[in-house]
C-alpha cells in the first residue's frame, strides 16, 4: 500500500511547499511594496505635493533602494528593475504615490498542469503624508 501511495504523498507534500512558498513570497513583494510607498509618502511635504505632484527627481533611486530592502532574502533577490514608482491623485484630488513590485517566482515542482513560474504583482498606493511644521 505505501508503494502505491507514496508517489502521490509526496506530490502532494511537494505541491504544500511550492503553495507556501508562493505565499511566502508573495508577503515579502507586499511589504516590499508597502515599505517603498511608506517611504516615499513621508519623504514629501504635502504642501509642495500639492503645488508640484511630480516626486523629486533626487527621491527616483532611493525609494526603489526602500522597496526593495525586505526582499534581499528572496531567491533571486529583488532589484530595482522589479520596483516601479508613479505619482498621481486620489478621489479628493490628494497626492498619492504607488509603488508596484514585480517578481517572477520560480516553482520547485515540474509537474504537468503546474505553472514553472508564477508572476507576483503587488501594488500599494497612499497619500503623501503631511509633515509637522
Amino acid at each position: 500500500e505505501l508503494a502505491v501511495l507514496l508517489p502521490l504523498l509526496m506530490f502532494l507534500f511537494v505541491i504544500a511547499i511550492d503553495y507556501a512558498r508562493v505565499l511566502y513570497y508573495s508577503l515579502t513583494i507586499e511589504n516590499c511594496a508597502r515599505n517603498g510607498a511608506q517611504f516615499a509618502s513621508n519623504i514629501f511635504n504635502n504642501q509642495s505635493a500639492n503645488s508640484n505632484s511630480q516626486m523629486p527627481s533626487s527621491y527616483n533611486n532611493s525609494i526603489p533602494q526602500a522597496a526593495i530592502a525586505d526582499g534581499a532574502n528572496l531567491n533571486p533577490p529583488l532589484t530595482t528593475a522589479n520596483v516601479t514608482v508613479s505619482n498621481g491623485t486620489d478621489a479628493n484630488n490628494n497626492p498619492t504615490v504607488t509603488v508596484t513590485v514585480n517578481y517572477t517566482f520560480k516553482t520547485i515542482t515540474n509537474y504537468p498542469g503546474i505553472p514553472s513560474t508564477v508572476n507576483l504583482v503587488r501594488s500599494v498606493t497612499m497619500r503623501y503624508a503631511p509633515q509637522n511644521n
